[in-house]
């Protein structure tokens, strides 16, 4: 695997890329990483067309689940979007918020947060708004947030861990979040686990399921509950560019599994008893 940084300019380089092209092309590629399938079929994301406050212009098809509609939002509420993208989720949020409350997206890349201001500015909405910045280390101050939602996007990240603490400083006390992502069970191959162009998709960079939730918990995080878990199956003719026919046979017999889980947590109340995010596990 490459190092942090390059990880990071790797990711940077291929969403700029992705910000450029249209749903069609990202939905049949992993998170918009490569259209290199000859096969029709929909790797991750799953349907917004029915949530309210559904923008097309901002979907881009790159999530893995529906963290908005899990999330609890209420009117008023201060939602936090990390990866926000061109803003599909910030406009599903802002419609339940309301014209009370507040929206934030947060992106990494500068060419989608060009793309997610132009729809919002399109929209009229002056309480949606959209900061680049490493979610690794917010461009927010503390205890923000009611809300905080992510899609298909903590993967992405290097350093997970400083991400959740991130996630836990921003929030409220008694504030939660719903965030889908990609977890393992097993070991991937590791061609898979180790290619450049699979970590921007979304697969070499996800981690094991157990280890995940463990970061969660470890980082003060209470009321952990997986409130969706679906299997994501990698066509043929994307992994036979990175395995070999036996391979192939061997990693289809075997345990690996890929899944989209979005999970919900909560920072408790009173924190009073805890000291810093990770000394409550």
């Amino acid at each position: 695997m490459e190092t942090n940084e390059n990880l990071k300019d790797l990711v940077k380089q291929k969403y700029s890329e992705i910000a450029l092209q249209d749903k069609e092309t990202n939905q049949s590629s992993c998170c918009g990483a490569g259209g290199c399938s000859t096969e029709v079929y929909n790797i991750m994301s799953d349907d917004y067309t029915q949530m309210k406050g559904y923008n097309p212009d901002a979907d881009l098809g790159l999530g893995c689940g529906l963290p908005t509609q899990f999330a609890k939002i209420r009117k008023g509420d201060t939602v936090v979007d990390l990866g926000s993208g061109a803003g599909n989720d910030c406009f599903v949020a802002r419609e339940e918020v309301g014209a009370e409350g507040r929206v934030i997206g947060i992106d990494f890349t500068p060419a989608m947060i060009d793309k997610a201001r132009a729809n919002s500015d399109k929209l009229g909405f002056n309480n949606v708004e959209f900061r680049q910045g490493d979610i690794e280390k917010m461009p927010l101050t503390a205890n923000i947030a009611d809300v905080v939602v992510s899609n298909c996007v903590l993967n992405l990240v290097p350093d997970k861990d400083a991400v959740i603490k991130e996630i836990f400083r921003v929030l409220k006390p008694g504030g939660h979040f719903s965030i889908s992502d990609v977890v393992l069970t097993g070991q991937l191959p590791e061609r898979l686990r180790k290619d450049a162009e699979m970590y921007a998709g979304c697969v070499a960079g996800a981690i094991q399921k157990q280890t995940y939730i463990e970061l969660i918990e470890t980082n003060g995080f209470t009321n952990l509950i997986i409130q969706k878990e679906k299997p994501i199956v990698i066509p043929d003719d994307i992994l036979k560019n990175y395995l070999t026919e036996a391979e192939l046979e061997q990693y289809k017999r075997g345990e690996t599994g890929i899944f989209s889980i979005t999970v919900y947590a909560e920072k408790p109340a009173n924190n009073e008893s805890c000291c810093e995010p990770g000394c409550c596990g």
